[in-house]
């Protein structure tokens, strides 16, 4: 849905939209009534679904919204900082659990469940100030409208010689896709998707099984393990005295360790962040779980209060510095990571498609892996135990794989430039690719967004 919004009525108005249905749902979920539990849990359940729908509105599209939006040379950067949002807002949702877990009232849940309106009111509202992508406008064919919105982000006169480039490029891509991509339909704007060879780099199918194996792998590492059943994984142990502050810790870590990938996504590239960062993960993976096989959370007994100990609490503390230098790699590299590359591989014709099914894919292992992992490590079911750990370090290890053979280095181009490294090169020598000509020069344009071949009317779908 959102990426059909944010092709029909623009990237900004599916963002705002989004903000407003999500706020509904979290009414609903403020206003459930105490008296009769029944109605209360349907309403819960129903304002969930509600905001959630609003929410994947706006997870879909503000990536594509940034992506447009930015200079090459801090795009990776700025699209980054939505990653260090969802940190901060992590860190924020803990603090506010945990200084609300012992109320005995119905503030208990609804507390941390209002908060969550702020951040859909201030998103909302501060979108009203911002002007829409000039890519969607170049996409509908409003060329004017196109060079006010890119002189407005840029900071220059519309005449500007630099302004008459980026959107005389702007404009002869767009151009360029529409012939190599024709959309005739609404079916064929989802199809279009999947066209091409999976062989073939620059194939549409390609970079679509990119983005939603990157956003699958972005989970699959297991970062969402430590922020949901790490409370539980360690007070089974009986080796830490407060739990749920080892949490919030961990949720400290997390945010401070994003602002690191601005400079490195832009320094180092998004290819080695993603290539190395998978690295360490691995590494911190299995020797937490060959730690806790061996000596430490595996190997517990019960102690003369009745309750469950861990044998060696030394190497479930050791479990636990790995944990947090786990979440470092993940932080500085896939978190960020996989949402700047994602922003950036797919053509204008179906990039708000491309990316909503990039962010679908996020959300749908995100449930997935919420409802089987009880199965795994529950005493009555799997009971894996630190030996889920090998599990999150066998895909941190196809994260490697999927990085080196996959991930095309995309720094400092811009996303006209990333179309063409797709037609001209492969992931493993794209670091060395530089752009020879433009597709303004290939289109023939010598008179910039002016020139009568680019008036504007055939670009619109």
């Amino acid at each position: 849905m959102a990426g059909d919004l944010a092709d029909i009525f623009g990237r900004r108005p599916t963002i705002i939209i989004g903000c407003l249905t999500f706020i509904v749902g979290v009414i609903i979920q403020t206003t459930t009534p105490l008296n009769n539990p029944t109605q209360a849990l349907s309403l819960i359940v129903a304002g969930r679904l509600v905001a959630g729908f609003g929410f994947g509105h706006v997870s879909a599209t503000i990536i594509m919204y940034m992506s447009e939006i930015c200079p090459r040379k801090v795009r990776g950067a700025v699209v980054a900082a939505y990653q260090f949002c969802i940190t901060i807002g992590i860190l924020l949702a803990s603090i506010v659990v945990y200084a609300a877990q012992s109320r005995g009232d119905a503030g208990q849940y609804r507390i941390p469940i209002a908060t969550q309106f702020t951040w859909g009111v201030i998103l909302a509202l501060g979108l009203f100030f911002l002007p829409e992508s000039p890519r969607y406008f170049v996409k509908c064919g409003r060329i004017k409208d196109a060079r006010h919105s890119l002189a407005a982000l840029r900071g220059q006169p519309s005449d500007s010689s630099s302004i008459e480039a980026e959107l005389t490029e702007i404009i002869a891509n767009a151009e360029y896709d529409r012939i190599v991509t024709p959309t005739t339909s609404y079916i064929s704007s989802w199809t279009n998707c999947f066209t091409g060879s999976i062989w073939e780099a620059k194939s549409n199918i390609r970079r679509t099984i990119l983005g939603v194996t990157l956003q699958m792998m972005q989970l699959c590492t297991g970062i969402n393990f430590i922020f949901y059943y790490s409370t539980p994984f360690l007070q089974s142990t009986n080796a830490i005295s407060n739990t749920f502050l080892v949490s919030l810790i961990f949720s400290l870590i997390n945010m401070l360790s994003t602002p690191v990938s601005f400079w490195t996504i832009e320094k180092f590239g998004r290819r080695p962040l993603l290539i190395w960062g998978a690295v360490g993960m691995l590494l911190c993976q299995f020797v937490i779980a060959i730690v806790g096989d061996i000596v430490g959370f595996n190997h517990t007994h019960i102690d003369a209060a009745g309750n469950k100990t861990a044998d060696n609490i030394s190497a479930v503390n050791a479990q636990i510095a790995f944990i947090c230098i786990y979440i470092f790699f993940f932080a500085s590299t896939w978190g960020p990571g996989a949402w700047v590359v994602i922003g950036e591989i797919f053509p204008i014709p179906i990039r708000a498609r491309g990316i909503a099914l990039s962010t679908a894919s996020n959300w749908f292992w995100d449930a997935t892996l919420a409802i089987l992992t009880p199965y795994m490590v529950g005493e009555d079911k799997g009971n894996l135990k630190s030996n889920v750990f090998f599990l999150w370090g066998s895909m941190c290890t196809c994260a490697v794989v999927c990085a080196y053979f996959l991930v095309p280095e995309t720094k400092g181009l811009t996303l006209e430039q990333v179309d063409q490294l797709f037609e001209e090169t492969i992931p493993r020598t794209s670091a060395k690719w530089k752009p020879t000509t433009t597709f303004a020069a290939q289109m023939g344009v010598k008179n910039g967004p002016l020139d009568s071949n680019f008036d504007g009317t055939k670009l619109a779908v």
